[in-house]
């Protein structure tokens, strides 16, 4: 393992330091436990919290910012938080008006949340969870609870705070991020692992000849591989197998994430997104402003997610407002 750290055993605190060194104008920790958080959240309003493990960065600690995300709790390295981490978030989110927590739907994340959601509401807060699942290869599309999170969160990562900071309800707060999550569906397609940091060891196991299409985001592995092909036979690929599960037809404007996995050049991106564009051309389906750019990670992995989200004129307000969040294009 080669990799830029002074030992496996100090990344966490390591990291979380530098990072406040060059965001401390509009974020801090929470002192005693793993929380990064707006030092400015405006009162009256639904609070957003989410909770992740580490090593997908800029996800989900960049995520963390005005119109966005108002506190997220960390764990260690691919590890969720636990659950006092979690409450400390939605107290220090909460601003009378309730908090939503994100949840990306894994075993750790989901429960961890659930018990912090019930401490909280013991003392008064009105706390509430959106499960996020939208990974079309991890489960069967009648068993969505089955599926898991994976790179398409980065779509209510972006609009769900900004839809809280309209100074919507908890309930159309928890609706509008349901109905995010609805419209989404996402694949990844992987062509070399990525190492744990921790043990220095591969997370998965792909051949050279091959690459595996619906890995997860922690490595997980799928069932599926292809064989070596061009960007465009992968990409049309990919597009096909969203657009049937998610139903969307010509006419239909979609949100377009084309998520690098760690290694992936920019130039790959670029290239991937170009021949989705053609393919959805294809099918009489428009695109609204794409985000290209590795935002959630698998350390160096090297592989591109593909997400979609159906949008409407609601939507599409909610993706251009403004945020200062750093991990996110500006």
């Amino acid at each position: 393992m080669k990799k830029f750290i002074n030992a496996p055993e100090t990344i966490v605190r390591d990291m979380i330091e530098a990072f406040l060194l060059v965001n401390w104008k509009r974020l801090k920790k929470i002192d005693g436990i793993q929380v990064i958080a707006r030092k400015s959240i405006e009162p009256d309003k639904v609070g957003i919290v989410i909770g992740n493990g580490l090593g997908h960065e800029p996800a989900c600690i960049g995520f963390v910012g005005k119109n966005a995300i108002d506190c997220n709790a960390y764990g260690h390295i691919f590890s969720a938080p636990g659950p006092k981490h979690i409450l400390g978030a939605i107290q220090e989110a909460d601003q009378g008006k309730g908090v939503v927590v994100l949840i990306s739907n894994h075993a750790g994340d989901v429960l961890n949340s659930r018990i912090a959601i019930n401490w909280a509401r013991e003392d008064g807060i009105d706390a509430r969870y959106v499960i996020l699942y939208d990974d079309v290869l991890s489960a069967p599309k009648d068993q969505p609870l089955e599926r898991r999170g994976t790179a398409g969160s980065f779509f209510n990562y972006r609009m769900a705070g900004a839809y809280a900071a309209k100074g919507h309800s908890i309930d159309e707060v928890v609706l509008m991020a349901e109905r995010i999550r609805n419209l989404t569906r996402t694949v990844t397609v992987a062509a070399i692992p990525g190492t744990s940091p921790l043990s220095g060891e591969p997370m998965s196991q792909i051949d050279e000849d091959e690459y595996e299409i619906g890995i997860g985001v922690h490595g997980e592995a799928s069932a599926h591989t292809l064989p070596v092909a061009p960007a465009s036979e992968i990409a049309s690929g990919m597009s096909q197998l969203l657009i049937q599960d998610g139903e969307y037809l010509s006419g239909d404007e979609l949100l377009v994430l084309v998520n690098g996995c760690g290694q992936t050049t920019y130039m790959e991106l670029l290239i991937f997104f170009g021949e989705v564009k053609k393919y959805l051309d294809s099918q009489g389906i428009r695109i609204y402003k794409p985000a290209i750019g590795s935002f959630i990670t698998t350390q160096e992995m090297g592989g591109i997610a593909l997400a979609f989200c159906k949008t409407d004129d609601g939507i599409k307000q909610l993706w251009d407002t403004p945020t200062d969040a750093p991990g996110f294009p500006k």
